[in-house]
């Protein structure tokens, strides 16, 4: 149905509160509030975090920024924290030690806690078949702790462990494609998002992986200003820039197939989203081109893999 996002979204109060301690131009706090803001007002949630930077963050004890319940795990369980108490939830139900009335159970961590050292966990939980969302964060390294690579860090990154000099160029490896090994286990709902321009699509990807029945997963992109190098008042052209060059295409995966919500009318070439970021500003030397011209490829094959598999899922 169709409805007016402003007055319908952004007039609800906000489930994610001001008053947290993120950096000023970070990615996660938007993606947080427009998730929770997919919430309906009626709905409880019990949130679990990750150890990273939205975690201690935003509940630092006696503080918090979450209205709903929230409860922090290790770095590596955030699914499966999550998963427990989503089956603690139903048995208490059944047993008449909770009120009727619907609980949602949503799971933030970080690219580090979910790509690499949480990807056990968050496998165990999905092919389980918990009633829950996981929601990846993804700002491309472990910010939280000094700004190393991860396997979400793009080839050529330039971070702690895996700095750009004589020896090596950034990091040498390709990006994990999560989204892809999510949809490997066979959801119902995966989707890529972002916080772009009027959050439309964040928003309704959000409601459509919390009112999902059972295990559902959001990949969303999350740029953070310290470890990628950018003004913090260039959080939305970033963004942009990462849809445009389709460095971060926005789709969704429902039922195993595959639906791009936005094809850009003319695609940019990815040196307007590499240049922005200090991270990448070794890969502009004289000398470097190769590194431009690779990364182009990589993009293009995987947007161009993007563009199949929407066709053959759908005949």
């Amino acid at each position: 149905m169709p409805y007016n996002l402003k007055e319908i979204v952004a007039n609800k109060p906000s489930r994610f509160t001001a008053g947290h301690r993120m950096c000023a131009g970070c990615g996660a706090p938007p993606v947080a509030r427009h998730i929770m803001r997919a919430l309906k007002a009626e709905d409880h949630a019990v949130i679990a975090g990750a150890t990273g930077c939205m975690e201690v963050s935003t509940f630092i004890y006696p503080y918090t920024a979450w209205t709903d319940s929230f409860i922090h795990t290790a770095f590596e369980c955030a699914g499966a924290t999550l998963a427990g108490v989503e089956a603690a939830y139903q048995s208490m139900k059944k047993q008449g030690k909770l009120p009727e009335g619907e609980t949602k159970f949503i799971a933030f961590g970080g690219d580090g806690g979910t790509y690499d050292i949480g990807l056990q966990s968050l496998s165990g939980a999905m092919e389980r078949g918990h009633d829950m969302v996981y929601v990846c964060y993804d700002n491309g390294a472990y910010m939280n702790t000094g700004i190393q690579r991860s396997s979400a860090t793009p080839k050529f990154a330039d971070t702690t462990t895996s700095p750009a000099g004589t020896t090596i160029p950034g990091k040498m490896q390709s990006r994990k494609d999560l989204a892809k090994i999510m949809v490997g286990h066979h959801l119902p709902y995966v989707a890529q998002t972002l916080a772009y321009l009027n959050f439309k699509d964040l928003y309704e990807k959000a409601e459509k992986a919390i009112y999902t029945k059972g295990p559902t997963f959001l990949n969303v992109m999350a740029p953070c200003p310290r470890g990628w190098g950018y003004p913090t008042d260039q959080l939305m052209s970033i963004n942009k820039l990462a849809v445009e060059t389709c460095y971060w295409p926005l789709y969704e995966v429902i039922e195993g197939k595959y639906k791009i919500n936005y094809k850009p009318a003319k695609k940019l070439p990815i040196e307007d989203f590499l240049k922005p970021q200090k991270r990448f500003k070794h890969m502009f030397k004289s000398g470097n081109e190769w590194m431009i011209e690779e990364f182009q490829k990589e993009v293009d094959a995987r947007w161009q893999e993007l563009l199949d598999l929407e066709e053959i899922t759908n005949k």
